[in-house]
């Protein structure tokens, strides 16, 4: 297949297999997403789902947050993983959103990626998530996928990938499509589970790769 019959083909093939993509990440309003998803770096979207709701009943705006300990804070969310430097990070941007942004959650790149322990991807899952604008935060899921599936040199970094994925789909798929490669990649080509010889997007769009793909971080 030419890089274009690979597009065209995972996009048909994931809207088939998930035309409803519900956010992964329990949430109620964008602040409660606003910090899910920083709780979820190295972290499974399960395991947050079950540790938020304590978190969120104790504190699900900034105001009620930067009324709570540290201390407090760290014990609920140490599961996570990272739990003292995202601890202090949920704090300090809490107090950061009352302080400058009345409590809301500022609705640009720029705002969002200089509040404490907000990166790129995060603020990527945000925008496209919390404000609709069209975004298309690469994991580590969708980084492999798109060096499996061609979309992205092998080797790429996860900048690279970024671009090439924004490049090769249309604007108007970004925010679902990296939510239907990230299940697509948990149930049917996850990094155990299929070497880019197994699953059938790899299969159908690389029917003649005879080894099995191996990843560059």
């Amino acid at each position: 297949m030419l890089k274009q019959e690979r597009v065209d083909y995972i996009l048909k093939r994931l809207n088939e297999l998930y035309p409803e993509t519900p956010t992964p990440l329990g949430h109620n309003n964008i602040y409660e997403l606003l910090i899910a998803v920083l709780l979820s770096a190295q972290c499974t979207d399960e395991r947050v789902n079950k540790i938020t709701p304590n978190l969120f009943e104790k504190a699900n705006t900034p105001f009620a947050m930067i009324d709570i300990p540290l201390e407090t804070i760290y014990k609920i969310i140490r599961p996570c993983g990272l739990a003292p430097k995202k601890s202090e990070a949920i704090l300090e941007l809490s107090k950061i959103l009352v302080q400058k942004y009345d409590g809301q959650v500022p609705n640009t790149f720029e705002d969002l990626e200089a509040l404490p322990g907000v990166g790129h991807k995060t603020a990527s899952v945000v925008m496209s998530q919390g404000f609709g604008f069209p975004a298309f935060p690469v994991d580590t899921h969708i980084h492999r996928l798109a060096q499996r599936w061609g979309l992205t040199k092998k080797g790429s970094s996860v900048s690279r990938t970024e671009r090439d994925l924004k490049s090769a789909f249309p604007k108007t798929h970004w925010n679902k499509l990296h939510l239907q490669i990230i299940f697509y990649g948990r149930e049917f080509c996850s990094a155990r589970g299929c070497d880019g010889r197994i699953c059938e997007i790899c299969r159908t769009c690389f029917p003649d790769r005879k080894q099995a793909f191996k990843i560059r971080k």
